[in-house]
């Protein structure tokens, strides 16, 4: 049975995962996992999480079944922090995934049963797990222009004219804040430009959500779902808790869906509730019970926002400590992109050749298009880091 079948290449993250890890050298730097990291390198469970598993400890009673929509509460207050008042409740359903990724897998199946030959438009370039998810499940993905990797800059009028192009009742793959790879987000007026486009050519829009309050806060961070939601038919949203509650290893996401009507609503949650059942059956309780807790105290909320301010500031800090070592160690060279960015993601802007210099003279990390988490920066090492960018320069 198991004969016939060959070793697949290491997956690219998982991959450089294991070399930092058996790299013996005390100075080197991990810039390629897409986990938060704290000042002192870590990636701590959030004080205010602590405290909501504490209170599920003593106060859950049961381990039963939760149902293929998960915990209802947990929908209902997701729900709310995407949304806000957009309007359009009656005509949504929500339901909990195994994080973003079965968010996305989900919403595949789902667009697979309403067309086989459902077509996605996805940005050049975007989060590299997007094609396994969904073109692995069978839907046709194609490209739209978004990054100028020569200028480094978000090319809005470029992804326009793709969007003009691109044929009526196809769905649109978009980040709603912290763009990955790249970190460079739309403003307000360029994501109403967008949206102009997706409504005229009456397109699908699906918006990832991986990032909400990392990039400005929770409410702007949602600014182009909210808007959207009051001028489309349809719509579909993934989101996930893995950054902004640090629930990486607990799964916990959502998959909404906006129908036109109630009737169609309901053929919906029939499907989505079919394709969760012979996929895996219901998502994992424990994480998105603590989210639920925390959203819906107002005390808990609280520390959860501030905590999450102090993951934004961080990231920023280190975007500005990391240009401005570059600017003094290599003059010559713009990086002002990093500075431009929002979240943890952005290319350095570095060739294939000089990340593998990094990785083998200096034991920095990342990806090889330069993809790099400025979250693996510390005030301690970025000093080496700057220094050992500029010798590869």
């Amino acid at each position: 049975m198991f004969e016939p079948l060959q070793p697949l290449p290491a997956d690219s993250i998982l991959g450089l995962i294991a070399e930092y890890r058996d790299d013996p050298r005390a100075n080197k730097i991990d810039l390629g996992v897409g986990v938060y990291r704290n000042g002192l390198g870590e990636t701590p469970i959030l004080d205010v999480v602590k405290m909501a598993e504490g209170q599920l400890v003593d106060t859950q009673t049961s381990k039963a079944y939760l149902g293929t929509a998960g915990n209802p509460a947990f929908n209902a207050v997701m729900q709310q922090l995407i949304f806000a008042d957009s309007g359009s409740i009656e005509r949504m359903t929500t339901l909990q995934t195994p994080g973003g990724s079965g968010s996305l897998r989900v919403a595949a199946s789902v667009l697979l049963r309403c067309n086989e030959r459902a077509t996605v438009w996805v940005s050049e370039p975007t989060w590299g797990n997007h094609v396994p998810l969904l073109g692995g499940a069978g839907v046709t993905l194609k490209p739209y222009a978004y990054y100028d990797s020569g200028r480094r800059v978000f090319r809005v009028d470029a992804m326009l004219e793709s969007l003009q192009a691109v044929p009526k009742g196809d769905v649109v793959l978009l980040h709603a804040c912290c763009h990955n790879p790249t970190g460079l987000d739309p403003t307000d007026a360029q994501w109403r430009e967008i949206c102009d486009v997706i409504v005229e050519r009456e397109l699908v829009p699906f918006i990832d959500m991986a990032y909400q309050g990392l990039a400005a806060d929770v409410d702007t961070d949602a600014f182009v779902i909210r808007h959207l939601a009051g001028n489309v038919p349809e719509m579909i949203v993934s989101s996930s808790c893995s950054k902004n509650f640090g629930l990486y290893r607990d799964r916990v996401g959502t998959l909404s869906f906006l129908s036109a009507d109630g009737r169609t609503l309901r053929a919906l949650q029939s499907h989505a509730s079919q394709v969760v059942r012979t996929m895996y059956s219901m998502p994992p309780d424990h994480g998105a019970a603590a989210v639920s807790m925390i959203l819906n105290d107002p005390g808990l909320r609280g520390q959860w926002l501030d905590e999450l301010n102090t993951m934004r500031k961080r990231l920023v800090e280190m975007r500005t400590l990391l240009c401005g070592g570059l600017q003094k160690s290599v003059p010559n060279h713009d990086f002002s992109h990093l500075e431009q960015a929002n979240g943890m993601f952005c290319f350095l802007g570095v060739s294939p050749e000089q990340v593998n210099r990094l990785k083998s003279e200096f034991g920095i990390y990342m990806l090889v298009s330069s993809r790099i988490n400025v979250a693996g920066i510390t005030a301690v090492n970025v000093e080496y880091l700057t220094d050992s960018i500029a010798a590869v320069l």
